[in-house]
């Protein structure tokens, strides 16, 4: 059977038409006020990024996100050369031992330096915030930036890696655009190239509307992926994504502040693949 352009996308992406991305969560960063405290080096954050990164292969995921969410409280689309330094590390180490197709994420919106992160460490692709229209994040308001971050993308030779867009995220008042409901949104991303788009619940660890995500899936010609509150229980609801991003419950006690519980990695990436992973 032939496959559909979101299928061939992820296939060219993850090596199969639909995926299983698991969350790397990389501890406080240099710099972050949560370092201060925990004062992890970064040759321990790698240490724990390359473990993690190998459970989730072992189980059968398709690809992993580096992601600094300790860093908290995040600063509004941008930060440090430090942070940038810091992740392009880990991700280097990460696809040096895990040749898994590596994503970023630099929070909050500060999608410039994830693309160059990416760029630095063999990363395939970014998790992008505020990609098309305004939102109101915790860190303030979260201009577009689709136009400034392809320029910047092109510019440095980084047209390989996909940029996958956020849409009516998580953490966030959407109120300024209540006028524009989420199918509308999403094809305002695919018009502005976004090489896919996340559908989220209202914040970390809560699912996604599953009607939402058909609606979505209807309604763009590019993939669709499931970017918070996934567990083995609901993942069979989300059969119209083209991929599911899974972060906390593959946690210790289903909470992303604590490290990867092999046993729930392996029971995420077996209700995948009985719910039909492979198939849209």
């Amino acid at each position: 059977m032939d496959m559909t352009g979101p299928q061939q996308t992820m296939s060219s992406l993850f090596g199969a038409p639909r995926a299983l991305v698991g969350m790397l969560h990389v501890g406080p960063l240099p710099g972050s006020p949560g370092q201060r405290t925990s004062a992890t080096s970064v040759d321990e954050q790698v240490a724990r990024a390359v473990a993690e990164a190998e459970i989730y292969r072992a189980s059968g995921f398709h690809g992993l996100i580096l992601e600094n969410m300790f860093d908290r409280p995040y600063l509004n689309a941008q930060v440090g050369p430090e942070i940038v330094a810091a992740m392009a590390v880990i991700g280097r180490e990460v696809r040096r031992v895990v040749p898994l197709p590596l994503g970023v994420q630099v929070l909050a919106a500060a999608n410039e330096e994830a693309i160059a992160v990416a760029l630095a460490c063999g990363g395939s692709f970014v998790r992008v915030e505020g990609f098309v229209f305004a939102h109101v994040a915790d860190e303030g308001l979260i201009e577009a930036d689709a136009g400034p971050l392809l320029r910047y993308r092109a510019a440095i030779g980084a047209e390989h890696i996909r940029v996958f867009a956020d849409i009516k995220k998580k953490h966030s008042s959407h109120a300024i655009t209540a006028d524009v409901d989420i199918v509308d949104t999403a094809h305002a991303a695919e018009f502005a190239l976004a090489d896919g788009v996340i559908v989220t619940g209202t914040s970390t660890g809560r699912a996604a509307d599953p009607a939402e995500v058909t609606a979505v899936a209807k309604g763009v010609g590019i993939p669709v992926l499931v970017g918070s509150g996934i567990t083995p229980d609901n993942v069979a609801a989300f059969a119209a994504a083209d991929g599911l991003i899974v972060g906390s419950a593959v946690k210790q006690r289903g909470d992303w502040r604590l490290p990867l519980d092999r046993d729930a990695v392996q029971r995420m990436a077996a209700a995948f693949r009985a719910a039909g992973g492979a198939r849209r």
